[in-house]
Parts: C-alpha cells; structure tokens; sequence
C-alpha cells in the first residue's frame, strides 16, 4: 500500500487544497476503452460546434493555480499548470492527444472540469507519496525524456517518493520512471485544486466521472480525498 501525504508546510500555505486519489486495480489497458473514447470526441464535437470551451487562464479555476505557482516562483505562463497547457492545446488543435486507454481518461476530465490530473504507476513508486517544498537537491527525470536529469528548485511544490520527484510544479510534468502505460495495473490517478470552498464540488464530481470510465476496465476503485484536515490517505 502507498500513502499519499500533504506536507505540513503545503497545507499551511494552500489551506483550502483538495485532492482527489482515484485508485484502480486490475487495470486492462490493453483493450477498447468505447466511453472514454466517446467521451473525447463528445469534448472536441462540442469545441468545433461552439458549445463549449476550456478553461483559459481568465477562468477562476486556472486563475488560482496560476497564483498558487507565482507563489511559490514558478512563472504559470512559461511552465503552465497541466490543465491550462492541455486546454490551450485542444482549443489550438481542435483535438486532445491519444496516449494509451488508461491515460485518455483523466485527460477528458481534466479538460471537461478545467481541475488538474495526474496520474502515477503505484507499481514503479518507492515508500509512500508527499506533496511538498522542493529543498532543491532532488532529481527529476521528465516524461518522455528518461536520459535527462532536473533539479527542482528550492520552494517549488512536487509530488515525491522515496527514490524522486513524481512531478514538478505540483502539476506541471510527470516523471518518466512512473509513467502510465497500457501495460500498468495499479494506478493512482490525482484530481487537485486550491479552492476546495469554490470547487470542491466540481472536484468530487470529476473524480466520479474518472471512475466511472475506469471501472469497466479495472477490477477494484476507490476515492479518497487529501485535505489540509485529513492530510494522508493510502492507495
């Protein structure tokens, strides 16, 4: 079993975080995922049609992470919160990417919610996960380039185990060794915001949504919630 933590100093300087942990076990990403790909072009028919739009950065729910991220120095305009970047991608493109089947859905509820997701193969994690302050001597291997080594720097937020960072500015990018494939079996996937008293609501109805396209595909879900109050949850 893996436990997620909320650091002491995070919660003290993000009090109204919320943090969706969506399990799922037994996890067949090898064969037809129909409602999630359903779901993504249901998102991209509603974009071309006019009838719906992401959230851009002058939304509320993008407009608090990009003052979270000043807070804590990174620019949100030159290292983008993953929801903003994914958005502005599928209003630029017209089309979100196809990664594998376990990985498309927390995509298109990302983008239907405007809330960041990430997601981590527990099986390729080390000891537990902790959200915390980067003192700047980790090392980070970003997704998609496994020959490359990051130092966070001091202050910065990241998700971290055992071994390394799991994902740099809290939201930005994923690491390459926890990477999801079709081939991952026991996945957390993350849904997170800053301003649960606003959003809350949109976060837990996100992580039903992520659900309910996993569990036809899995064996076993499960969601808790991290919060500044219940500061760890096991996975």
């Amino acid at each position: 079993m893996t436990v997620f933590r909320i650091g002491p100093a995070v919660a003290d300087a993000f009090p109204d975080t919320l943090i969706a942990v969506v399990t799922a076990a037994g996890l067949r990403g090898g064969e037809p995922w129909p409602a999630t790909t359903a779901a993504l072009k249901d998102l991209e028919a509603q974009l071309a049609d006019g009838a719906w739009q992401p959230a851009d950065e002058s939304d509320p729910r993008i407009e608090a992470w990009h003052t979270a991220y000043r807070s804590f120095g990174t620019n949100p305009r030159r290292i983008r919160p993953s929801v903003d970047a994914l958005g502005r991608r599928l209003a630029k493109k017209g089309t979100l990417p196809r990664i594998n089947p376990a990985v498309d859905p927390y995509n298109a509820v990302s983008v239907r919610h405007g809330l960041p997701a990430g997601a981590f193969d527990l099986d390729r994690v080390t000891g537990n996960v902790e959200i915390r302050h980067a003192d700047g001597t980790e090392t980070f291997t970003p997704l998609g380039e496994p020959d490359t080594v990051e130092n966070p720097k001091p202050g910065e937020v990241i998700y971290t185990d055992t071994t390394d960072v799991l994902t740099r500015h809290w939201n930005h990018r994923d690491a390459h060794r926890t990477r999801v494939t079709e081939d991952s079996a026991r996945v957390a996937f993350v849904l997170e915001t800053v301003t649960a008293t606003r959003d809350g609501h949109l976060l837990k109805t996100a992580a039903d949504d992520l659900r309910t396209l996993l569990q036809p595909h899995c064996e076993q879900s499960t969601v808790h919630y991290l919060s500044p109050a219940h500061s760890d949850t096991t996975a």
